[in-house]
């Protein structure tokens, strides 16, 4: 079997859809984690533009420069090129060639049972629904497999994605004998993320703080954030737990939490003053962050990609190689 499982090194992979400018959500949820996983094991972290095509086939303008910008957040957020092998999915052309070979063997209804198949057709309309689309979860399998990784960072709702993909390598190894690596999940424990209207933070609601906004949109955009509905007046008792900007305290302000819940509920904090305060220790916290970005050209994010992308497709052409060899292909 070709593979990290023979190293006594970790080997992690995860990605990101090159969509548009990341939000704390990202920061919080990924991007710190990867930066962690990254001092102790061996992680190559995936640009997925390939995977922006499934929703975004129709409009694809903006793609290179989304790409460009994605990295300028990974970079100011930690990831390193020194820890992390950071590359571009369409960049290898080793995975789109794996990916046929296992399309080959993967029932469709596998496929057609993966929960969010049925569930983002319902949400984005059924002109998402294609041949491409179906198959993701697949896309997906390979990006792990290509990569020889033995650890997927995944929040709870990616599980159903990654076990299908364990079925699959089961199915391939049992077939043609063990050859790729059947990765396992590290799970992510990160409560969803308060958008500025309530909602779960996301670029598709427009409810995000980006890690690129400045100092005066984000202060705009923490004054205009939604609030307990039933705190009306200064002096009304307010309710922590249901208000999103109490949320979002526990990201930059967690020593004044305490005192934040005590004198919200009490009547004592208005709503005004604690976006004020919001608004002023985001911006501290995320400050580096930015002026770290600040910094990153997009010659230097050029450069990284290339190497990055050199050294990812040395390792999917060693597993294509392998998996062609297992299927006793010519």
């Amino acid at each position: 079997m070709v593979g990290a499982e023979t190293s006594s090194k970790l080997r992690v992979m995860s990605g990101m859809r090159p969509t548009g400018r990341l939000h704390i959500g990202h920061l919080v949820g990924a991007l710190t984690q990867w930066v962690e996983l990254a001092k102790t094991a061996e992680a190559f972290y995936e640009v997925a533009d390939l995977h922006a095509l499934t929703t975004g086939f129709a409009d694809t303008g903006e793609l290179r420069a989304n790409v460009i910008e994605m990295v300028r957040d990974w970079l100011a957020a930690g990831v390193t090129p020194s820890r992390a092998t950071i590359y571009v999915q369409s960049r290898i052309p080793e995975i789109p060639e794996l990916h046929v070979l296992l399309s080959m063997i993967t029932p469709v209804s596998w496929l057609q049972r993966v929960p969010t198949y049925k569930e983002q057709i319902e949400q984005l309309g059924g002109e998402i629904a294609t041949y491409g689309f179906l198959g993701y979860p697949l896309l997906q399998t390979v990006d792990v497999a290509a990569m020889q990784a033995n650890r997927v960072p995944v929040g709870r709702d990616q599980l159903a994605h990654l076990e299908f993909g364990r079925e699959v390598v089961r199915r391939f190894n049992h077939l043609y004998g063990s050859t790729l690596v059947e990765a396992e999940a590290t799970l992510s424990e990160f409560p969803a993320m308060p958008g500025t209207d309530g909602r779960k933070m996301s670029k598709s609601y427009g409810n995000t703080i980006d890690i690129a906004d400045d100092d005066a949109t984000t202060t705009k955009k923490v004054r205009g954030m939604f609030t307990d509905p039933q705190k009306i007046r200064k002096n009304d008792p307010g309710r922590p737990e249901v208000c999103p900007v109490f949320a979002l305290h526990h990201l930059s302000n967690q020593a004044r939490v305490p005192w934040i819940a005590e004198h919200c509920r009490s009547g004592a904090l208005g709503c005004v003053q604690c976006k004020g305060e919001l608004a002023e220790t985001m911006n501290q916290w995320l400050r580096p962050i930015r002026e770290r970005r600040a910094q990153i050209s997009e010659a230097e994010v050029v450069r990284i990609i290339d190497e990055g992308s050199e050294k990812a497709r040395a390792v999917a052409s060693q597993t294509l190689q392998a998996a062609k060899r297992a299927i006793r292909l010519p």
